[in-house]
């Protein structure tokens, strides 16, 4: 899918009619006391008013959820959220309990009762519920989606949208059904809003929603009171000595990110030797305990936290001064998601990554590998006689998640599809569907590695780092920002008298533009810098080409209606 084919990317408030500006401004002020809304909010409401499918990429703390508080409170029928974190579920629950205008509002999870959860579904039933925050895997249960379709459903909301990307940092096969569970309920206009907004990530949520004439709107990625810096390190040792004397030395509070569980512990107790109130966070701590640490964070309690990539979706700490990676992130999409929680009050903040090369491999330890060939074949075989997902996982004797990620590799490979908590196999060699699904595999580990090779990119460059930022998530910004380390040392202004291309026009392939390769199909570029491109391939992710290379072997043509190489 092409954004630019099929959806409307749009940046602006413009095309909103003075009357629903009005509409919508002043219901934001008299029911949520918010005055004025930041742009783009208002445009999100008045396209989900009108019934078009929005897709709002808009970094962590923007205020993206109000744009589905504020439609519920202008639109009939229920807004039904579904969101994977708990936490920030009651949090939006309570939010709108304390505002006297707003509708009612419930949640149905794993931590509430069965009396609770039976009130929230009775208030559906009768139309007296105005909000339902709901858990992905909830939709696993047909008798969820059936008491959804027999209610009034105005407006779907996918929070967290980015989960069902495998592009994504952070995909869930729970995600995946999504899609089909709007077009079950009736197909209400479908709100999908993420933090994490590249192109390639924009696309499938696009796709794997059914959104393909959606009004996509990217807001606030620019975020110029956080300065970006990068230091490198040949020795581990002196790494982990420069990592605690940031810490130590930035103004508090802060957040630490670490690659691993017992680097968590390390850093923690290291940081506490030297006088700093910190604290190990990972996922492999009890629920309570999380709760406590992240409740004692948001109140004061904790100056630092040390953690892995488990903590700091949702969290809502304006105060945040800095955030410290101890090592690479996996991509830019999570790094900067992560990059994200500092500074939301607008004050100045400090974002600095500690870089070592040799941490690359650590890091493509920990990305995803392709199955097994005789694995996915048993799937095939097995999904044949055991259609339910749980059923397939018992009889393959693995987790319902993996039995779930492994059907829908069979899925994106066209041998399966995936209805609700069942797979149907539709080719009956199970040998030909696994090696399809194989193929659909190595072909996300290639993307998986680009993206880490693009990550690697901005830990090196020269360049302007919010420039380079920006550019990926198709955002860039007018030049230099003057607030990050390559633009203290001058070299940032340096490349940027050197390299000017990218505003060109005569550039062939442009940014933006779509391509096509010989060998690896469809493509867009995504960077144009004075001798190569960046394109990012469908079936290969992140590609860098040489611009002399490109004309002497014919390896690009563009494929848009603009083809400029025509």
């Amino acid at each position: 899918m092409s954004i630019t084919e099929t959806a409307i990317e749009d940046t602006g408030d413009e095309g909103v009619s003075e009357a629903r500006a009005a509409e919508i401004a002043a219901a934001a002020k008299d029911v949520f006391g918010w005055d004025p809304l930041r742009p783009g909010i208002g445009r999100a409401v008045a396209s989900v008013l009108h019934g078009r499918d929005v897709l709002g990429v808009m970094p962590t703390g923007y205020g993206k959820s109000a744009v589905y508080q504020l439609a519920g409170a202008l639109k009939p029928g229920l807004v039904v959220v579904v969101s994977p974190l708990i936490a920030l579920q009651a949090d939006q629950v309570a939010s709108l309990r304390d505002r006297p205008g707003a509708r009612p509002a419930a949640l149905v999870n794993s931590t509430i009762g069965e009396r609770a959860i039976e009130e929230a579904w009775a208030g559906v039933a009768d139309g007296s519920l105005g909000y339902l925050f709901v858990a992905p895997e909830r939709f696993a249960d047909d008798a969820v989606v059936e008491r959804l379709a027999a209610a009034d459903v105005g407006l779907f909301v996918v929070d967290e949208a980015h989960c069902v990307s495998s592009w994504g940092h952070d995909f869930r096969p729970d995600y995946l059904r999504l899609g089909e569970v709007a077009e079950r309920i009736g197909r209400p206009p479908v709100l999908a809003l993420t933090a994490t907004g590249s192109r390639p990530v924009r696309e499938e949520i696009l796709q794997r929603l059914g959104m393909p004439h959606a009004r996509v709107l990217t807001h606030g990625f620019d975020r110029p009171n956080i300065h970006l810096g990068v230091r490198r390190h040949e020795d581990e040792d002196a790494k982990v000595a420069a990592v605690l004397d940031d810490v130590v030395e930035l103004a508090k509070p802060g957040l630490l990110y670490v690659a691993t569980r017992k680097g968590t512990e390390v850093f923690a107790e290291r940081l506490q030797e030297r006088g700093v109130q910190a604290e190990a966070y990972h996922g492999g701590l009890p629920a309570k305990r999380r709760r406590e640490l992240s409740a004692a964070f948001h109140e004061g309690g904790i100056d630092v936290v040390v953690a892995t990539s488990a903590f700091g979706m949702g969290i809502d700490k304006g105060d945040v001064r800095f955030v410290v990676h101890a090592a690479i992130p996996e991509s830019l999409d999570a790094y900067y998601q992560e990059v994200g929680r500092a500074g939301r009050d607008g004050e100045p903040s400090a974002a600095k990554l500690h870089y070592r090369e040799a941490d690359l491999g650590l890091r493509k330890f920990f990305g995803a590998t392709a199955p097994k060939r005789k694995e996915l074949e048993r799937t095939a075989a097995a999904a044949a006689e055991h259609a339910d997902l749980k059923e397939l996982a018992d009889e393959l004797d693995v987790s319902t998640r993996r039995a779930t990620s492994l059907a829908n590799l069979l899925a994106d490979a066209g041998v399966a599809e995936l209805d609700g908590g069942r797979v149907v196999v539709t080719e009956e060699d199970s040998a030909a569907a696994a090696a399809a699904a194989l193929e659909a595999a190595e072909s996300r580990q290639r993307i998986d590695e680009s993206r880490l090779a693009m990550m690697r990119e901005y830990a090196e460059t020269r360049a302007c780092r919010r420039q380079f930022v920006l550019g990926y998530f198709g955002d860039g910004g007018a030049g230099p920002c003057g607030n990050c380390d390559t633009c203290e040392s001058g070299s940032a202004y340096r490349i940027a008298d050197e390299q000017d291309v990218a505003a060109d026009a005569d550039v062939p392939f442009p940014v933006d533009s779509a391509v096509r390769h010989a060998q690896w199909g469809d493509g867009r570029v995504m960077k144009v810098e004075e001798d190569r491109i960046t394109v990012f391939f469908e079936s290969e992710g992140y590609r860098t080409l040489s611009l002399a290379a490109i004309e002497e072997h014919d390896l690009l043509a563009r494929t848009d209606s603009s083809d400029a190489a025509a």
